[in-house]
């Protein structure tokens, strides 16, 4: 086998390995009660941490094997690959605009990581790696803070998903830094970013369990799948020098697959806003009080059909059996229907 294909088949095993941990984490959020610490005491989610970690080693085994231009884009089939895999092993199906949402997002996200060049990356000095921690911490407590007082479900979720990613997408430029600056000579100088290195990655892993909350398995997900590239990709130009293939068409190339990319992630908070609102007790009241989802026999019936005209006809006689039934309509009138008749057994 080839190092192309070896890289390509790692690749693909890692992003499986990330979509299993992703519903495993998707299926805890959903099983355990909604304390910080709840999830630690899951089995599941070890499990869910062991394949995250799994992942992680085979997508840095396939870069030793294989391009960056060609391993990344094959990270984006976690959401691809996560779907179908909620649907085989756990019955959770995704809608159609899920679909139509997940794919969006990656095609857009391969595309954008398919023109970035790579070749001509650098390290990061000392300053610029503290710099890029402490706007990175910054920008992800800032995110927490901002979910912590949104009170939709779907958008707190992408607000956490979204600094779990920029946790993710951080860790791996402070990665990339590590490996082309690791030295047998002095492996002690790399401690303060591999410290950076384990802290960020916590933060995303805890980050991105706390999105799955209330929100499902796609959106989160995708959000995570795509802002961890994205902002590996933006550092990667701004600070290693990294450009995008094709000059300036390569340039409308790469922000049409942004928009595309974004548009999905669009696409599936849209869809898993509209699912959350037909679920909640206002929308189901609605429709439960509208006048095409109350069964006909609810109405009032016309005043004259209260009243009898003859009183003593409502009276039961002496000796007669009565049967005794709820009168269809509303709650509010407590009232039963007399009807008069033999009844088995009576007096």
């Amino acid at each position: 086998m080839s190092a192309l294909a070896l890289s390509v088949l790692l690749s693909l095993v890692s992003a499986v390995a990330y979509a299993a941990g992703a519903i495993l984490q998707e299926r805890v959020a959903t099983d355990t009660p909604d304390l910080p610490y709840a999830p630690l005491h899951h089995g599941v989610w070890w499990a869910a941490v062991a394949l995250n970690g799994l992942g992680a080693a085979l997508h840095v085994v396939a870069l030793a094997y294989g391009p960056l231009s060609l391993v990344q884009p094959l990270g984006a089939l976690t959401i691809v690959f996560a779907l179908p895999m909620a649907a085989l092993f756990v019955g959770r199906r995704a809608g159609h605009t899920a679909w139509r949402g997940a794919l969006m997002a990656s095609v857009g996200l391969a595309g954008l990581l398919a023109l970035t060049d790579g070749a001509a990356s650098r390290s990061l000095a000392g300053g610029e790696r503290l710099v890029l921690a402490a706007a990175t911490f910054g920008a992800v407590g800032l995110l927490f803070l901002v979910a912590r007082v949104v009170r939709r479900p779907v958008v707190r979720s992408m607000l956490l998903a979204g600094a779990a990613g920029a946790a993710f997408g951080v860790a791996s430029v402070f990665t990339k830094t590590v490996a082309m600056d690791w030295t047998s000579e002095a492996p002690t100088a790399q401690a303060p970013s591999l410290v950076v290195i384990a802290v960020l990655a916590a933060c995303g892993l805890l980050l991105s369990q706390a999105a799955y909350r209330g929100a499902g398995l796609a959106a989160p997900l995708a959000t995570v799948t795509v802002v961890n590239p994205v902002v590996a990709a933006a550092v990667g130009l701004t600070l290693f020098d990294e450009q995008f293939r094709y000059d300036v068409p390569g340039t409308v190339l790469a922000l049409g697959s942004g928009v595309v990319a974004a548009g999905g992630l669009i696409l599936l908070t849209t869809e898993r806003l509209a699912v959350q609102t037909a679920r909640t007790p206002e929308a189901r009241q609605h429709t439960a009080g509208s006048p095409a989802a109350r069964p006909s026999s609810w109405d009032r019936p016309p005043d004259d059909a209260e009243a009898p005209s003859d009183p003593d006809a409502a009276l039961s006689q002496v000796g007669e059996g009565v049967d005794v039934g709820s009168v269809p309509r509303p709650r509010t009138h407590l009232e039963v229907e007399m009807r008069s008749g033999a009844v088995a057994g009576g007096s």
